[in-house]
């Protein structure tokens, strides 16, 4: 008999770390090779980790509600025979060679920051003391700069309940006086500071109200959309379309395509071929802003608002979309929505978006304002399709017909985006939904 330590295996870049949400399994319970044995939680995503081996769980390291993180032991398994050859392996990282040793699927990104970490010590980066987490960049970062434990500690974080953030601790250093001068010595430059953020007015809690705590994925949320709404100035612009073609278009295909693939047909695969055309037509809708760098992608990967059963949002990620079929955008769309609603993404399906479509209309509304979610700069929102009398032009002159009219709302992020690209793009998606072609293939 021998022990393997479970690691927490790679959960796809930018991810360093996890929160255990609960074991699946108890202390001295006989588990087989690729159970699921716990649930863990990311910034992301939810999500299970598997053992790679059977054997008994002897010992749990990391409890509920703990964090740990990419390629930390959190569990210690009691193998035999084909597993004895597993348990050989270090029991904890080392270096960046024994990680990959360990963790074959290990981003590079993620092996430097764990040999980073590992190497530094305490004493060194003059922080021994501080109860903040801090990543191993930031760490880095702070070794370098020679950052005390003081300033440190005095920088405000961004990032997930208050974290130090790469962008917050760069920002530090570019403000921070040099070394043998006093703000007073100094040439005094004009500096762009931002406005404390209004203190919450207190809430009166009256008899009979009720109290409930945010979850973490509430939380997850709330920070985002408030750091989205400080970070970027929001304009939207309104179209209404006439969508008839489409709606006759679908009618016409949904039973044959759901008898042939298994699948139903619903409207946003239209949806998402009409934004990447646009996307094409216009590139700098898909882009990112860095300080005061304009990122352009060069992927098109559009993220799906999806409303989870327990209320609350999760956006899974259609990869290069630009270079799916019709047919298999709809494929892509099912699998994702439902294995969203199931908890059963990857963290990596949830990243990398590089503009974002929310269906409104799923929840009867018109329309709605939808907030950028960062590092994007724009945002779509289709409400319900309804039918209205609408005026037609016709070579016999105009008349009033029953139509499907669909609005949509696009907010964008004014400081890259002006109204003139903003809402052009909107007509453009406008105009490809209108004008579709009742031939399409599908």
């Amino acid at each position: 008999m021998a022990e393997y330590k479970l690691l927490l295996p790679s959960m796809g870049e930018g991810v360093m770390e996890a929160t255990i949400i609960s074991w699946l399994f108890n202390e001295g319970d006989q588990v087989n090779e690729d159970d699921s044995v716990v649930e863990i939680a990311t910034d992301k995503v939810d999500s299970d980790v598997p053992t790679p081996v059977s054997g008994k769980i002897v010992k749990i390291l990391k409890q509920k509600d703990e964090v740990a993180k990419i390629g930390e032991a959190i569990a210690v398994l009691e193998v035999s025979g084909a597993g004895e050859a597993l348990a050989e392996q270090p029991q904890e990282p080392k270096s960046a060679g024994e990680v990959e040793t360990q963790i074959p699927n290990v981003e590079p990104d993620v092996v430097k920051g764990l040999e980073e970490a590992l190497h530094s010590s305490a004493a060194a980066t003059g922080f021994a003391g501080s109860d903040r987490y801090l990543s191993p960049l930031v760490k880095s970062i702070a070794q370098q700069e020679n950052i005390s434990e003081n300033e440190l500690q005095s920088i405000k974080g961004s990032g997930l309940e208050g974290r130090i953030t790469k962008e917050d601790i760069l920002t530090f250093v570019a403000n921070r006086p040099k070394a043998g001068t006093t703000p007073a010595a100094e040439t005094p430059t004009p500096v762009v500071v931002q406005a404390p953020k209004p203190a919450a007015a207190p809430v009166k809690i009256g008899a009979g109200d009720e109290i409930i705590q945010m979850d973490r994925v509430r939380k997850i949320i709330a920070d985002a959309m408030v750091n989205s709404k400080h970070t970027a100035p929001h304009v939207t612009s309104f179209i209404e379309s006439d969508v008839t073609n489409v709606v006759k278009w679908r009618t016409k295909h949904k039973d044959i395509f759901e008898k042939r693939e298994g699948e139903k047909l619903t409207y946003m695969p239209i949806f998402v071929k009409a934004i990447v055309k646009a996307i094409q037509d216009f590139p700098m809708i898909n882009v990112s802003v860095d300080g005061d760098k304009i990122i352009k992608k060069k992927n098109i990967n559009i993220g799906m608002a999806t409303a989870m059963p327990d209320g609350n949002l999760i956006v899974p990620v259609i990869k290069n979309a630009d270079q799916l079929s019709l047919s298999g955008l709809a494929k892509a769309i099912n699998d994702l929505a439902f294995r969203a609603r199931n908890k059963k993404l990857k963290p990596e399906e949830t990243q990398g978006a590089t503009y974002t479509i929310s269906n409104v209309g799923g929840f009867g509304n018109l329309m709605g304002t939808p907030i950028i979610p960062q590092p994007q700069v724009a945002i779509l929102a289709v409400g319900a399709i309804v039918k209205k009398p609408a005026v037609l032009e016709t070579k016999d002159g105009d008349v009033i017909a029953i139509r499907n009219l669909m609005f949509m709302s696009h907010s964008y992020d004014h400081r890259v985006v002006d109204g003139s690209l903003g809402g052009m793009f909107l007509k453009h998606v406008h105009d490809y939904l209108e004008n579709w072609d009742m031939n399409t293939e599908i």
